[in-house]
C-alpha cells in the first residue's frame, strides 16, 4: 500500500470536488487503466490540460473496479465552464474516448458525463 499523501496547503481558500467512477470489472482492462495513468505513461496534453482549465490539483484513488477523484480549485472555479473547455483542448477528447474502453459508461461520452460528483455526507 502507497504511503498517504501530504496534502498541499495552497495560500488561499480552495473548493474540493469529489467524484466516483465504475470501471469494468476486468483484472487486465483494470491494470491497464493503472498503466496509462502513471505520470510517465499519461499522454502530456491531458495533465497539461487539466491545469490550463484551473484545476489546482487532481487525485484518483482506485479499489476494485471503483475510481475516487478528489479535485481542487480555486473558489472562483466554475465546473461546467472548465469541463467545457477541457473538452475541446488538445488530445483531451482522443483520451476520454481511449479511456471509455475500460470505464463502465456511455461511447463518447465527456469526461462530466462519465463521472458523478458525490455528496459530502461527513466533515470531522
Amino acid at each position: 500500500m502507497e504511503s498517504p499523501k501530504i496534502v498541499k496547503r495552497f495560500s488561499f481558500p480552495t473548493r474540493r470536488y469529489c467524484q466516483t467512477l465504475e470501471l469494468k470489472d476486468d483484472l487486465e482492462l483494470i491494470q491497464e487503466y493503472r498503466y496509462w495513468h502513471k505520470t510517465e505513461n499519461c499522454w502530456p496534453e491531458i495533465p497539461e490540460g487539466i491545469k490550463e482549465v484551473g484545476i489546482l490539483e487532481m487525485e484518483l484513488y482506485i479499489f476494485e473496479n471503483r475510481l475516487f477523484m478528489i479535485v481542487e480549485t480555486a473558489l472562483d472555479f466554475d465546473w461546467n465552464t472548465a469541463f467545457e473547455k477541457l473538452s475541446s483542448l488538445n488530445k483531451q477528447a482522443e483520451w476520454e474516448e481511449f479511456m471509455s474502453k475500460f470505464q463502465h459508461t456511455k461511447l463518447g461520452a465527456s469526461s462530466a458525463e462519465k463521472w458523478n460528483l458525490m455528496e459530502r455526507i461527513f466533515s470531522l
